[in-house]
């Protein structure tokens, strides 16, 4: 049976989400969380999937993206915000549990719902952002730079220094965004590079660079990836992007210190014991995880963990759709036979 992909929102006092979904609205639910600059578009590949093995498939917009509530404050993208809008969300269905997906600053909110509210869990999976205990901060992820890649002198903050461009000068980042959107979307979204492993990221040099491409007011006009983006996946992209700018989505780099203090309030500390996936990209080289030590925290403090390496870039659901749905129901056909409806 195919199951449409259709269109809903929730609305409570502190917050709108709009979502997509898919699949048997009896199904146990799978709900898919987005990162940065991303959409609930970004699961396109996912939902159709996750639908026809059984499961109720939710992708929403996170807040300051799309058609979900956006707010004027940098406080208000702290992950505890975005962890209270997916536990309403959830709410809506009606449901006491759920799967958990994320990707990019996705991950960190799954892995909060996970840490703070593990009674709403059957299980979470997460693509390329481990699992930080203490929090996903600088402070958190600085000490686990591979070295031999970036030595402290010349890349004193690795492949994150991008983050440190955020807190320096934020104005300038989101105001290169939004120079032209159409441009910066076909510049973020590309595919993986194998040639790049072992090289600095572009991510490691954006201060010194003066901004994400290399002191321009605006993002260069690269050609589309196919591989990543089709024309109509672009146009959406950009029609969000440009209704809602980037000041929300940048904003949710701007709240460190609110994050740690956060994850330090979990009744667990952020071990977790249920059933947890994670997707490493193999050229994914800011989350690089295969040849560092990024890993190793969530590996730490996930008893039930299981690991796959996925072919691709950072983009991993779009850019690999296949391999990323394939984890997926190996992962949920081994781990929750009896929510299985296949």
């Amino acid at each position: 049976m195919i199951h449409p992909i259709t269109e809903h929102v929730t609305k409570s006092a502190r917050h709108t989400s709009f979502y997509l979904a898919c699949g048997p609205e009896d199904g146990t639910p799978v709900i898919f969380v987005h990162g940065w600059p991303e959409l609930s578009l970004s699961w396109r590949h996912q939902l159709p999937v996750m639908a026809a093995l059984g499961f109720r498939a939710i992708a929403p917009d996170m807040r300051g993206y799309g058609r979900s509530g956006c707010y004027g404050e940098k406080s208000a993208y702290a992950l505890e915000h975005s962890v209270a809008d997916m536990i309403e969300l959830l709410d809506s269905l009606g449901q006491e549990r759920a799967i958990w997906v994320g990707h990019d600053w996705g991950a960190p909110v799954v892995w909060s719902i996970a840490s703070h509210h593990p009674e709403r869990c059957h299980g979470v999976a997460n693509l390329c952002v481990p699992h930080f205990a203490k929090g996903f901060a600088p402070e958190n992820f600085l000490p686990l730079i591979d070295r031999e890649v970036y030595p402290e002198d010349t890349y004193p903050a690795g492949q994150w220094d991008y983050q440190m461009a955020y807190m320096e000068n934020f104005d300038a980042a989101h105001t290169a965004f939004e120079a032209d959107v159409n441009a910066t979307v076909k510049a973020m979204f590309r595919k993986g590079n194998p040639a790049g492993r072992k090289k600095p990221s572009r991510t490691s040099t954006t201060r010194r660079d003066g901004g994400w491409f290399g002191g321009l007011p605006k993002a260069p006009d690269f050609p589309r990836d196919a591989d990543v983006l089709t024309e109509a996946d672009l146009a959406a992209y950009v029609a969000a992007l440009t209704r809602t700018g980037f000041a929300g989505p940048d904003s949710w780099y701007m709240n460190h210190d609110a994050n740690m203090a956060y994850a330090l309030r979990a009744p667990t500390g952020g071990k977790l014991a249920m059933p947890v996936l994670f997707l490493h990209g193999a050229f994914d080289y800011t989350c690089e995880t295969l040849d560092s030590r990024l890993a190793e925290p969530m590996r730490q403090d996930c008893v039930d963990l299981a690991e796959v390496v996925v072919q691709s870039g950072h983009w991993m659901a779009q850019e690999q759709p296949m391999a990323v749905n394939a984890a997926l129901a190996k992962w949920l056909a081994t781990r929750f036979t009896p929510l299985w409806r296949g």
